[in-house]
């Protein structure tokens, strides 16, 4: 395996991940708020699920396969940020074309019209991030990589936050398609031209490949990839065993009126919870080791969601939470550096992460059979579904918990202090 030496990064963290910020905005505004309520406005409300599901099957498609193949596209060509732009124009493409959709036109022609914005966006988005994925890796020794992933992890739950209130707001002053739309654009692009602009064409330059790249079969036979997807798919188990049905959660469990209301406050103290610990788990990362800091986030998730099943009411469900985003907010920290470290050669970076994505963009897909389990076990009993699908939650989280034990650890930590004797 090519064991490239890295240089003291050129470009600081915030500058790294701001892009990162712009994506998780634009993701969740997009897919929890704007693509629900156009939905029904296209279809009407009998088949609104049906279209939905739909919609967001196909652009599951173009998570699953695009990455991998424009990353190993990058690695061959030797560029990054040119897939960066070109994609990141493509995106914003899309977000027109669903915007126009939106506003101007109806019934079924309107619809289609909007799946292929959608499309659009999804092939733009993924186009880029294939490529940037592959610049902590590339750019960040091993030693660093902890605090440049617990940036990361920051950016991504503050851009949810920041997404989070303005669907709070969109939802309160009913903006127009063409508003909503336009805010999703220049968040997105003003973040991706601070990193654009701050990251050095050179730098971010392909390494020259030193030896072949791995083919698939390589790649999974090396322990250290294979485990790190494998816990990486459990943990996003855990996560999609949970996310999809907390508006059900406070309706039936916790008997609110206005779940929706309800779940958005949840989903806030579950994204300051994650922002108060990304940044300190990347840190504690570099001198102690990923693993320690997966045993604790993964144990802290498992108990947070079997909790919730007891909680006495709403707001010790808050409190729980909360501690569930500090759990997974230190996971975020350390799950991409732990990915990073794994990576068996550098001359296929952006390929490899590209497939290191699909263990997180896989599971999405397990919504559909546990919403299944849930009714099913609902028609048992009072509450039975939410206990069997927070409980394997629980079981997934702890078997990741588990499983990266197997993982080596690659990472040359920090020493506890630095040479001047500060932490």
């Amino acid at each position: 395996m090519t064991s490239p030496s890295f240089p003291a990064p050129r470009v600081s963290p915030w500058v790294l991940s701001a892009f990162w910020f712009g994506t998780a905005f634009h993701w969740l505004l997009l897919l929890l708020i704007l693509m629900p309520a156009n939905v029904v406005r296209f279809v009407g409300e009998e088949q609104k699920g049906t279209y939905l599901g739909l919609l967001t099957a196909l652009g599951a498609v173009l998570a699953l396969v695009l990455p991998p193949i424009i990353g190993a596209r990058s690695d061959r060509t030797g560029r990054r940020l040119p897939y960066i732009r070109l994609g990141l124009g493509v995106n914003l493409a899309g977000l027109g074309v669903m915007a126009w959709a939106a506003s101007a036109l109806s019934g079924m022609g309107g619809f289609w019209v909007y799946v292929l914005g959608f499309l659009l966006v999804q092939f733009g988005n993924n186009y880029a991030t294939a490529p940037y994925s592959a610049l902590i890796p590339q750019l960040v020794p091993p030693a660093q990589r902890g605090h440049y992933s617990g940036v990361m992890g920051l950016l991504q739950a503050a851009g949810q936050l920041l997404g989070a209130v303005a669907a709070f707001v969109v939802g309160l002053l009913g903006w127009p398609a063409l508003v909503s739309f336009g805010l999703i654009a220049v968040v997105l692009l003003v973040p991706a031209l601070v990193t654009l602009r701050g990251v050095p064409e050179d730098a971010a330059a392909a390494l020259a490949p030193n030896t072949p790249p791995l083919t698939w079969q390589q790649l999974f036979a090396y322990p250290p990839f294979l485990w790190v997807f494998v816990t990486r798919v459990l943990f996003a188990l855990g996560q999609y065993s949970v996310q999809p049905f907390l508006q059900y959660y406070n309706a039936d469990v916790l008997r609110q009126p206005e779940p929706e209301t309800s779940t958005s406050i949840m989903l806030v103290c579950i994204i300051a919870g994650s922002i108060a610990s990304a940044l300190i788990g990347g840190r504690i990362s570099d001198r102690v080791g990923r693993k320690p800091v997966i045993y604790v986030a993964g144990t802290v998730m498992a108990a947070a969601a079997l909790l919730l099943l007891v909680a006495p009411g709403y707001p010790a469900a808050l409190v729980l939470a909360v501690v569930f985003g500090l759990g997974f907010g230190a996971f975020t920290s350390v799950d991409w550096a732990l990915g990073s470290d794994a990576l068996p050669s550098a001359s296929s970076y952006a390929r490899d992460m590209g497939i290191w994505h699909v263990a997180f963009v896989a599971p999405q897909l397990s919504s559909a059979p546990q919403g299944a389990l849930l009714d099913w076990g609902n028609t048992q009993g009072p509450n039975v579904g939410y206990t069997l699908v927070f409980g394997g939650a629980a079981l997934f989280f702890l078997a990741g918990v588990v499983l990266v034990r197997n993982v080596p650890e690659v990472v040359r930590r920090r020493p506890l202090t630095q040479p001047d004797g500060n932490l």
